[in-house]
């Protein structure tokens, strides 16, 4: 769909759209009734100034809607997003599993990071590096991380 088309769905069309890029609730109840955007660049601004007025609650919700990096996704979205583990070995999906599991006894939440175009020692390197955040540092990556991820499947999305 375009941008056009988009902005002409109903609310609930446009809110069960947006869910799939991003499964906060109110992200986006706010989103679909800031319609109508002019440009796909006025879209992602919207989008990054509702995600970042979002309660801890609001973050958790959209969290929930990502697998753990690794996982075999369902979605094509997510399956495109995780092209790079889809090649990776017995040993390396090990590793991500055993080091996701260290990441969410640590912070309480699934490892957010925007996996696109990422190899999969890439993503677990990354993973270990942030298991040495102290808890509110890596709540601000993980925002920003969601930021990235909701950029590309608005992007798609709309076609852009």
């Amino acid at each position: 769909m375009d941008l056009v088309r988009f902005n002409a769905l109903p609310d609930r069309s446009a809110v069960a759209e947006l869910t799939s890029c991003c499964s906060s609730p109110s992200w986006a109840a706010r989103m679909a009734s800031s319609r109508p955007f002019a440009t796909v660049a006025e879209l992602i601004r919207c989008a990054d100034l509702v995600l970042t007025e979002l309660d801890d609650d609001e973050v958790n919700a959209a969290l929930a809607g990502h697998l753990r990096i690794g996982e075999h996704p369902v979605h094509e979205s997510s399956r495109r997003e995780q092209a790079g583990i889809a090649i990776a070995d017995a040993s390396l999906r090990t590793a991500l599993a055993r080091a996701n599991r260290d990441y969410e006894a640590r912070f309480g939440h699934v490892y957010l990071v925007c996996a696109d175009g990422r190899s999969g020692e890439e993503l677990l390197g990354v993973l270990r590096e942030r298991l040495g955040n102290d808890a509110a540092t890596e709540r601000r990556v993980l925002r920003d991380e969601l930021v990235k991820i909701n950029r590309i499947r608005l992007a798609r999305l709309v076609g852009a």
